[in-house]
């Protein structure tokens, strides 16, 4: 899944960067409201998350302009600022969840993936589509309770496609959401990919619609 950071402070920017990749997330970081503005209205992120004290302007003002203009995806707001007051703020203006620094990035990538879970309307931290089982802590996949061995890339193609089940995803919507905004794929890397997923996992399981894109089954269409 793909996350915007906005964060002013470069070395905690990078911290919690990297701690979201080593959790297998895309991260993209940015030090301005307006930076982050731009990029949620021409970019597509799973989710963001907002220091409020940003230098060109409160979290808060950015995060209710977003919401007045129907900019819905998930906001996680990271600040030093502790006082009700401040977390009655951030929740008015529209964010999902809220967290104060110090922090530890375990708990901020729990509540980033919780989020997503809810977002999807998943509440357990294990997805399961059929006998596939997702856990999205571990990122850890299972079939018919046994293990399957994915690389990095397969198990994010193969996390969007059972968080977003049964939707039908197109490949431009993959290629949105799990590649990095500078190294997208063409159709064909995303073709073999979903191929290996399929020798993995058992080719009726990811359905391709004509035109459209892909599909995670939770049966076989033959059942």
């Amino acid at each position: 899944m793909k996350c915007l950071v906005v964060e002013d402070d470069q070395a905690l920017a990078f911290e919690l960067g990297q701690a979201l990749k080593e959790g297998d997330w895309l991260v993209e970081t940015v030090a301005t409201g307006a930076e982050a503005d731009f990029l949620v209205r021409t970019e597509v992120y799973d989710a963001l998350v907002l220091d409020l004290g940003l230098p060109d302007g409160d979290g808060t003002r950015w995060l209710g302009a977003w919401r007045d203009d129907g900019i819905d995806l998930p906001v996680l707001i990271l600040t030093a600022r502790e006082r009700w007051a401040d977390k009655a703020a951030g929740f008015t203006a529209g964010a999902d969840d809220y967290v104060t620094k110090p922090f530890e990035a375990a708990e901020v990538l729990f509540r980033l993936r919780a989020i997503l879970r809810r977002t999807h309307g998943h509440a357990h931290p294990v997805i399961r589509v059929g006998e596939l089982g997702l856990d999205t802590h571990t990122q850890n996949v299972t079939l018919a309770g046994r293990p399957i061995s994915l690389t990095a890339q397969e198990t994010r193609l193969l996390s969007y496609l059972m968080h977003a089940a049964p939707r039908v995803v197109s490949r431009a919507e993959l290629a949105e959401h799990v590649y990095d905004r500078d190294q997208e794929p063409d159709s064909n890397v995303i073709d073999v990919q979903i191929s290996r997923l399929r020798r993995k996992l058992g080719a009726w399981r990811i359905a391709t619609l004509r035109g459209q894109g892909y599909r995670l089954l939770a049966e076989s269409p033959d059942a």
